[in-house]
């Protein structure tokens, strides 16, 4: 069995993930077929676990990656853990598998193996958001809210009590800007330290012979978070992956947490004046 398949986690409806996963998100600036050779690359080097969303706008490109690695033989279509998410702009229940369709049609793939809602909403009691056939049931095959939440977390935001919270719900964590952030999107915050010239993730690093990047992905693995690694780099892409042939010591896995400053790179000055805004709130 790979190390690929072994390092996977059972989400509560019985499915396996893989823990370390290739995020796709990008900038406007970076070309779309960037991410499809990207996605490429990723798949050669052993990645099988892809994260992506309508918001992303580049559906189309990680479908033709996807299928050009099936039609070579690469991988098969069963191999691949392909998550998308519903945008704000379909969450009314009529409109969610409006919205899976239009993915899917992007993508040119029967279906996708986790359906996110992108951003959260409050629901008034005896709201519903997924939609119903005549009988009451729910229209998609396998559908289960809480199999696993994606947030920001990263050592200077470890989430360590919402981490509790999921493992006591047997809710599966998944960490996106797992390496921290300091460019990009317009609603990053500019003013953050760079987690990866961390001097404590460094010295870290540097005792395992390994990079700070390598090292901020092991930390969330050790924790049972599933962690999103993202880089359009050839070389990036394939140090992010070997993270399943080192462990760090409990004295490490202390350090790192102790390095938890509830600083967050992904700050939406639009949402954050909402009355429900969740991100308020102590992590």
């Amino acid at each position: 069995m790979s190390s690929v398949k072994l390092c996977s986690v059972k989400l509560n409806d019985g499915f396996f993930m893989p823990m370390l996963g290739f995020g796709t998100s990008a900038p406007n600036k970076v070309p779309k077929s960037e991410v499809e050779e990207a996605v490429v690359r990723a798949i050669d080097v052993g990645y099988r676990h892809f994260d992506s969303a309508y918001l992303y706008l580049n559906e189309e490109e990680i479908g033709r990656a996807i299928r050009k690695k099936i039609a070579d033989g690469s991988v098969k279509r069963e191999d691949i853990f392909y998550t998308s998410k519903v945008w704000g702009t379909f969450l009314r229940p009529e409109l969610v598998r409006t919205s899976l369709e239009i993915s899917l049609s992007k993508l040119q793939l029967s279906y996708v193996d986790l359906y996110l809602i992108h951003i959260p909403i409050p629901l008034k009691p005896g709201e519903e958001l997924f939609p119903k056939d005549e009988h009451g049931e729910l229209i998609f095959d396998t559908v289960d809210l809480c199999a696993t939440w994606e947030v920001e977390c990263h050592p200077y935001l470890n989430q360590s009590k919402l981490l509790e919270f999921c493992k006591s719900q047997d809710i599966v964590l998944t960490a996106y800007a797992a390496l921290g952030s300091n460019s990009g999107k317009e609603w990053l915050s500019k003013n953050n330290p760079v987690l990866l010239e961390d001097p404590v993730l460094s010295a870290i690093a540097a005792r395992h012979r390994r990079t700070p990047a390598q090292v901020a992905l092991r930390y969330q693995l050790q924790r049972g978070v599933v962690a999103l690694a993202k880089s359009f780099n050839e070389e990036r892409i394939r140090e992010n992956f070997q993270v399943l042939d080192f462990q760090l010591t409990p004295e490490d896995m202390e350090s790192l947490d102790s390095l938890n400053r509830n600083i967050r790179y992904f700050v939406d000055p639009l949402f954050s004046r909402h009355p429900d805004f969740p991100f308020s709130d102590e992590c």
